[in-house]
């Protein structure tokens, strides 16, 4: 039994998994920093606007999973650590996924109802643009099926760690999520079509991870809704908690369009989308981590705290060097990436958020512990309690110092997201308390050194501090690993595409 579980946790299956789904995100990230400056210059600030808050709209589409997806990958790759294939997958995954479908369904019925007020009352929509943008995102609430199908698709793959086929899927698609746009607004200056790529991009997505899904599940069929209701369990809490972190999310963006302008929209949301791309490689790195921590949580505790503490480490190397960038030149890369009036509205904001997205990014790694060992309620009942205490404080924090301010408060919350995650990890998780613990003094030097580069003055002061305070933080991090950890970080700093070596230190 524990060699299964150990197999599933090697580090060439880890590094794999974690080097296709960075290709998966990352290749169409770049396409997209590339062509935004040109979407932009097709649509206009109004309508660029409108695409961002769209863009949102589809984030949120993702809550319609009842977090069966993850729930999924865990509950399947728990069963793994037996050696035998669970004969009941099949059937298993084609009741969730049905019962997704049609929930995803009736909440594209109730938001198709609700646009029209969203449309003409909520947002400070343009008259002009008003019957247009209701046409489009009609379209887009259509892919709400798709995209919660997507999500159980994905788990079930990710549950059987086929992570280069799903992601070699994927890549195609997601090019085109980008291309597809651009190439059409040549010929139809219209949110309308631009959605209508979207919705068939989504559509080949789910067309293809069918095809990959069925040699690993060959007796897809439908059973009792009953089957579902283990998956409910922790997907519910799942849901809750995705419901809940989608409106912190994206609230900001919707209350700076209900209080400013679709102009102040645009500044705040291109920096953020911009950090949040940030996210591929810790989240790479989560996805490949999930299902080997599912497998071993029980089994292997040592494994397992392993994979938690080193896993971070990775996400923190990964991660505080750009962070350290943009927090210091932001505006500088702004006004290079979209001009120098662009970069006047949003280059604060843009500095802002690069230091509070690096906790964001770090906070993966216990999110990924707590949902392989069954807590995902933790969860929901720590972002319940963001809710309540940054939602509000980011709407004064707008009203007094305008997108700066809510650029404040979304980093804030990223802080405390962070700090509290690894504190539930190491409190629900008893082996890996002490790693937990250790990584204090390393999230507390990287505050410092993050806010010194926001408030460095010009990009001589930011560009001297940079250095030492990253080696600061990785000296701190340094207490954290173990000796043979430690041994394999030398030639990792040197060699930084050898993170293998890192992965293979202290595994059983």
């Amino acid at each position: 039994m524990s060699e299964t579980a150990q197999a599933r946790a090697r580090p060439r299956r880890l590094i794999s998994g974690m080097f296709w789904n960075a290709m998966g995100r990352g290749l169409p990230l770049l396409l997209a920093l590339a062509l935004t400056p040109l979407l932009l210059q097709q649509m206009g600030l109004e309508r660029w606007g409108l695409f961002t808050l769209a863009l949102a709209l589809a984030g949120v589409f993702g809550v319609f999973d009842l977090g069966i997806g993850p729930a999924l990958t865990r509950g399947l790759s728990e069963r793994m650590t037996d050696g035998a294939e669970d004969a009941e997958a099949g059937k298993l995954v084609g009741t969730a996924m049905l019962a997704l479908g049609g929930f995803a369904t009736l909440g594209a019925a109730a938001l198709w109802m609700l646009l029209p007020w969203l449309m003409q009352s909520a947002l400070n929509v343009p008259p002009a643009l008003q019957e247009e943008a209701l046409i489009a995102f009609r379209i887009l609430a259509c892919a709400a099926p798709l995209i919660v199908l997507n999500a159980a698709l994905w788990g079930v793959l990710a549950a059987h760690q086929k992570f280069a086929a799903a992601n070699l899927a994927t890549i195609p698609v997601a090019v085109m999520y980008y291309v597809g746009p651009v190439i059409l607004l040549i010929f139809w200056q219209s949110l309308i079509g631009v959605m209508i790529v979207l919705v068939l991009c989504r559509l080949a997505n789910t067309l293809s991870y069918l095809w990959l899904a069925r040699p690993v599940l060959p007796r897809l069929s439908v059973g009792s809704p009953l089957m579902v209701l283990p998956l409910l369990r922790i997907g519910g809490w799942m849901t809750f908690a995705s419901v809940l972190n989608q409106a912190l999310l994206y609230a900001d963006r919707f209350l700076i369009g209900a209080l400013l302008t679709l102009a102040a929209v645009a500044y705040y949301a291109t920096p953020l989308d911009l950090v949040l791309r940030m996210w591929i490689l810790p989240l790479a790195i989560a996805q490949a981590l999930l299902p080997a921590m599912a497998s071993a949580f029980r089994l292997l505790p040592e494994v397992t705290a392993g994979l938690l503490r080193r896993g971070a480490l990775l996400m923190l190397l990964a991660s505080l060097p750009p962070c350290l960038v943009l927090a210091g030149v932001g505006d500088w890369v702004l006004a290079l990436w979209l001009g120098a009036d662009f970069a006047a509205g949003g280059g604060m904001v843009l500095r802002i958020l690069a230091a509070g997205i690096f906790f964001s990014c770090l906070n993966f790694a216990p999110n990924a512990l707590l949902e392989a060992i069954g807590r995902p309620d933790a969860t929901a009942k720590l972002i319940l309690a963001q809710v309540v205490i940054f939602l509000p404080l980011s709407a004064l924090m707008l009203w007094l110092w305008g997108i700066e301010g809510a650029a404040v408060a979304w980093a804030l919350r990223a802080v405390g997201d962070c700090a509290a995650k690894f504190w539930m990890a190491g409190r629900l998780y008893p082996a890996a308390r002490d790693s937990a613990r250790q990584f204090a003094p390393a999230l507390c030097l990287s505050g410092i050194a993050l806010i010194a580069m926001v408030l460095a003055p010009d990009a001589r002061w930011a560009a001297g501090m940079a250095l030492p305070g990253f080696l600061l933080v990785v000296a701190a991090m340094l207490r954290v690993l173990t000796p043979a950890e430690r041994a394999a970080l030398k030639p990792l700093l040197r060699r930084p595409w050898q993170a293998k070596r890192l992965l293979q230190s202290g595994a059983t």
